[in-house]
Formats: C-alpha cells, sequence, structure tokens
C-alpha cells in the first residue's frame, strides 16, 4: 500500500531526493495507519508492509529512504532483519519499533546500525522528530559523500590538467605527442573521473585555414557497446593521471569505425551559415538542443553524423587565429548538459588550444631548422658554382670595361700603326712600328676572348629532376632575402619533370633570375617561381614585386653590357638567353600584372642530340 497527501506543506522536499520513499513495517493496523497518515500529510511517499517477505519485495522495486521497522513481527525477528538491512543498503535509514522497554536491545540495535529505537505508545511529535532527525542525518551523509567525491574528481582534473600543462610546458610538441595529448585531453572529457560526457569529437582546420577537418574521437559506437572502454580503465584502475601514459592501450584504440566518421567530415571555413563554423568565428560555445541552436535548426547532415541532436560546441583558437572546435555529447546516458559542464569542458578546450599553438610553434621551429641546415649544406656543396657566378659577373664587368675603354684606342693606335709601317722607309723605325702592330694585335685578340669567355663551355646534357634544381637555388639567397624582407613562394606541381639538360648550366641561368629579382626588391617583397607543364614545353616563370625596368628598355634588357643598375653590366640576362637557346627553349622578359618583372622561361619536355 503507498499513499501520498500533498497538504502544501511538503517537508519530504527537504530531506528526500525524488522518488524516495518510507516504509512502515508492523503487523498492527491502527499504527500503520496513523504513522501512515501522518507522514502521508508532510508529503512523504509511504508503503506499508505487515511481514519481512513483503519489506524485501518493496526494497526490491522502489527507491527506500527510510524503513520504520516493528521488532516483533510474524515471519521474522526485528534485531535479525536489521542485521541483513544494514550492509544489503547501506544508504537505508532505519528506526526500530517495540513495545517493551528493553535497554540492552535498544543498545545493541544502534550499534548495529540503527539510526533510533522508539518504543510505543510514542506520541506523534516524538515520531515526528525522530523520522526527520533519521531523514537529515542519512542526507547529510550522502550530501558529504557526494561532496568528498566531487572533491576527488576535482582533485584528479587538476592533476590531470597539471600533468598536461607540464607535458606542454616542458617542450615544444610533434605531431605524434600532439595526438597523445589530445586524445588524452578527449578521454579526460569523457572519463568517470573526468568531465563524464560519453563521447567527445575533435575538429582542427587544416595548414591552410580553409577547412574544418575531422580529426580524431572517443567514445562507444553504439549505445550497445557504451561501456567498453571505461571498463577497461576500471579494470586496470587508471586515473586521469595514468590515462596520458596509459591513452595508447588498446582499449582507448577501438574507436575505429567513431573515427571515421568523424575523419569525414570537412566544412569549408568561408561556410558561415555552418553551426560549427559559427562557433569558430564567434569563440564561444554553442548548446545544441533538439537539434536547434537557439531557435534555429542546424544541419540534418550533422546530426545523422552524430546520431544524437544535443551536444555542446566548445572552440578552440589561439591569439591570433581559429584552430578547431571540440564537441561532447552523453549519447549514451542523455544526461541533459549543465552550464557547469559547459565551464569545464572550456577547461579541458584551453588545454587543447595550448597543445596545438604549441605543436605548430615546434612544427614552425622544426621547418626552419631545416630550412636553415638546407642552406647550410647548398652553400657548402655550391659555393663553386657562386664563385662561377660570381665570375662571369666580375668578367663580364672587365670585359665590359676593356671594351668600352680600350678597343677603340687600340683600334686607333694599330691602324695608325699599320699606315706608318707602310709609308716609312727607315728600317730602324720600322721594327718599332711593327712591334706596336703585333702588341695592338695581341690586345685586340684578348679583347675578343674575354668578350666571348662565355662560349667556351659547351652543353654536358643528362637526365635530371628540375624541381631540386630549382629548391637549391633559391636557398643559396636565403640569407639575402632574410635581410631585405623577401618571402619566397614555389609552386611545384607534382609530379617533378625529368628533363635532358645540363643541370650546372640550368641552376647558373636560375641564380642570374633569381638574383636580379633580390635585386629588384631592395625594401622587401614577393618572389614567386611557378613551374607549369604545357604539350611541348616546361615553363619556369619566376617573379618578383620589385621595381621593374621603364617600358622603353625592356627590349635592350638582354643586351650585353646594358644595365641599369649603378653597378654591373648585364651580362646575367644575356648568359640567361644564350643557355636558354642552347637548350632549344625560349626565353622572354615582361612586366607583372600586379607590378615588378615576370621572367618566363621554356624548355623542352625532349631534347634529340
Amino acid at each position: 500500500m503507498t499513499t501520498v497527501i500533498d497538504n502544501g506543506t511538503n517537508h519530504s522536499r527537504n530531506y528526500l531526493d525524488p522518488g524516495e520513499s518510507i516504509v512502515i513495517v508492523d503487523d498492527s493496523q491502527e499504527i500503520v495507519f496513523i504513522f501512515e497518515t501522518l507522514l502521508s500529510n508532510e508529503g512523504f511517499t509511504v508503503f506499508t508492509a505487515s511481514s519481512a517477505a513483503e519489506l524485501y519485495l518493496i526494497l526490491q522495486r522502489e527507491t527506500v529512504a527510510l524503513v520504520l521497522l516493528d521488532i516483533g513481527l510474524p515471519d521474522r525477528d526485528g534485531t535479525e532483519l536489521l542485521k541483513e538491512l544494514i550492509p544489503l543498503y547501506p544508504d537505508l535509514s532505519i528506526i526500530m519499533l517495540t513495545g517493551t522497554t528493553d535497554l540492552e536491545v535498544a543498545l545493541s540495535c544502534l550499534r548495529q546500525g540503527a539510526d533510533d529505537y522508539l518504543v510505543k505508545p510514542v506520541t506523534l511529535d516524538e515520531f515526528s522528530l525522530a523520522v526527520r532527525n533519521s531523514l537529515q542525518k542519512r542526507k547529510l551523509i550522502i550530501d558529504n559523500r557526494r561532496y568528498q567525491k566531487q572533491l576527488e574528481l576535482t582533485n584528479y582534473r587538476t592533476r590531470f590538467l597539471h600533468q598536461l600543462n607540464l607535458k606542454m610546458n616542458s617542450a615544444y610538441l610533434n605531431s605524434i605527442e600532439l595526438n597523445s595529448v589530445l586524445q588524452s585531453i578527449l578521454v579526460g572529457i569523457t572519463a568517470e573521473e573526468g568531465l563524464r560526457f560519453n563521447r567527445a569529437f575533435l575538429l582542427l582546420f587544416n595548414d591552410d585555414n580553409i577547412e574544418l577537418q575531422g580529426k580524431m574521437a572517443i567514445g562507444p559506437n553504439s549505445r550497445a557497446d557504451a561501456s567498453r572502454v571505461w571498463d577497461g580503465i576500471k579494470k586496470d584502475n587508471l586515473h586521469l593521471t595514468d590515462i596520458l601514459d596509459k591513452v595508447k592501450t588498446s582499449y582507448m584504440n577501438n574507436d575505429a569505425e567513431l573515427n571515421a566518421i568523424i575523419q569525414n567530415l570537412k566544412i569549408p571555413a568561408e561556410n558561415q551559415d555552418h553551426v560549427l563554423i559559427q562557433a569558430c568565428s564567434n569563440r564561444k560555445s554553442i548548446l545544441i538542443q533538439n537539434g536547434f541552436n537557439g531557435d534555429q535548426r542546424i544541419s540534418e547532415q550533422l546530426l545523422q553524423i552524430f546520431n544524437e541532436d544535443n551536444f555542446i560546441i566548445t572552440p578552440l583558437f589561439s591569439p591570433n587565429k581559429s584552430l578547431g572546435v571540440i564537441i561532447a555529447d552523453n549519447f549514451v546516458t542523455a544526461h541533459p548538459i549543465t552550464e557547469d559542464d559547459i565551464n569545464s569542458l572550456e577547461v579541458f578546450a584551453n588545454q587543447a588550444s595550448l597543445a596545438i599553438e604549441h605543436s605548430h610553434l615546434y612544427k614552425d621551429m622544426q621547418n626552419k631548422i631545416t630550412e636553415l641546415e638546407e642552406v647550410t649544406q647548398e652553400l657548402e656543396k655550391n659555393k663553386d658554382l657562386l664563385i662561377d657566378a660570381e665570375r662571369y659577373s666580375a668578367l663580364g664587368h672587365m670585359s665590359a670595361q676593356l671594351v668600352h675603354a680600350i678597343r677603340n684606342p687600340i683600334t686607333s693606335i694599330g691602324g695608325i700603326a699599320r699606315l706608318l709601317g707602310k709609308k716609312n722607309h727607315d728600317h730602324k723605325n720600322q721594327k718599332f712600328l711593327d712591334m706596336m702592330i703585333m702588341e695592338t694585335a695581341k690586345i685586340e685578340s684578348t679583347l675578343d676572348d674575354l668578350f666571348n669567355f662565355v662560349d667556351d663551355d659547351k652543353p654536358d646534357k643528362s637526365k635530371q629532376q628540375l624541381y631540386p634544381l630549382i629548391r637549391k637555388s633559391i636557398l643559396l639567397f636565403y640569407g639575402s632575402m632574410k635581410k631585405q624582407s623577401i618571402l619566397y613562394q614555389l609552386n611545384l606541381p607534382s609530379p617533378d619533370p625529368v628533363m635532358f639538360i645540363d643541370a650546372k648550366l640550368i641552376r647558373q641561368m636560375l641564380l642570374h633570375l633569381i638574383r636580379n629579382g633580390i635585386e629588384a626588391m631592395p625594401s622587401g617583397g614577393i618572389l614567386t617561381i611557378t613551374c607549369k607543364e604545357e604539350e611541348a614545353y616546361i615553363t619556369i616563370t619566376i617573379e618578383d614585386s620589385g621595381i621593374g625596368i621603364v617600358s622603353s628598355t625592356l627590349e635592350h634588357a638582354t643586351d650585353p653590357f646594358f644595365t641599369t643598375k649603378t653597378y654591373g653590366t648585364g651580362m646575367g640576362l644575356t648568359l640567361v638567353e644564350k643557355i636558354v637557346a642552347e637548350h632549344q627553349g625560349h626565353f622572354s622578359l615582361e612586366h607583372g600584372e600586379t607590378g615588378g618583372m615576370v621572367a618566363r622561361i621554356s624548355l623542352p619536355k625532349t631534347d634529340q642530340e
């Protein structure tokens, strides 16, 4: 039998949680009626039993907080029943009822775990006070245990976050360590000792920051295997502080299906209507309830992917950019997501953001180190090539000076000496004139040799990959570009073309063009090298954002000794044109669309010897 009467004075709310009840066990119908009426009038849910057997049936189907137990039952002794109930139901309060005053029995019951002992007949005030005191004592014990557990969980979380901080602050994170830390964070979000979400998903922006991509997930694939992961953790008696080291064990890497689902999720960053992109843009958590973000229905595709319409989206971001999102839900338990859950999740999201930012810094640092190592190696291996390039420049400069400053006077001297020689009849003077004619001829020959010095090397062609030549050439100017605040960009689409070329001459050609581009940007800029495969040619374009060349002088840019620089001879572009011609290619120099100059070299894919 059960009775609930609400007369407006519902004291049960102060002592019992929803669904909890009181059971009166006594074979006296009069006493049961009086106690039941009193408790019901105070708002308690009351069940009655006249035997131990009926009591056990009620305990099996109801959540009982308090039992008023008569010692003298028809089928069992109440004191023996007390010994059974205490270990079976540790949260159960028990008040013993008896019709005889026996101090020893009372003390025995209290020692065995009874909360109180009442002798019939008992006044209603005394009875009501005993019930309230017992329930209040029970509530305090349960609350204390609950608060203690919450403190322990908070302590575990704090220790876990501390371990993560130590991990991230002690060193930069490479990609493997980053995955380990991120997976640990997802475990912390879903752990019993963590935030207790059922599932957690991580999505990150790609390197170009143009697409949000699914990265990893943890949790059950279906409600049927919900306890698999955490059964493994409980079996090994792991705490959150252990998970960082244990994250790669088998029971944490069996979420293949869930990971496959999330890794197929890709959202363009420009899709500002998507709820995940909105969370990133606004840098605020978004709570999805029944498939709605406020009054806006979210994507059906997203709901189908997660198979859940209640979840929280928390953004990941650094001071400079958005990094991604963490999504968490209670897929199994269907527990509501509270404000405290959201605040705690944001703490974990901050750790994930810090880990990702550290990983990016580590990656950038490694790239810079690798780049500097390559520069050093290339400078060491190719210092002779640079010397040769400087040799061309120096000899070209000297040739120009000799040609312009010496050739005309020497020609005049030689011509006059020959003319005088024909008219001279003095044998002694003729000897000196012949010497002048011979020496001026030597000087003219030397000038011709200097002018044609680049014709001495004949192409030595072989099959070569083109991209390594380009990369090595640009690296040789790494220091100059850094000093002048010049950025470079290589657009080298796969596959790397294999060409029949003279690698040394092609390197010299690239060095001249790259150096010209750098010299055209004294205050910084961008140097872009692009390769494009056409029907019969591979075209290389080297574009700078520099000061350019005046249109009126552009057609003379490849003429020998033509230059607009304060120093130098302009032999570089002449050499470039010569090398391209020796490879049966084409070379052109033109203005860029947004300023600067574009050097375009087209080399044939195949070459007949």
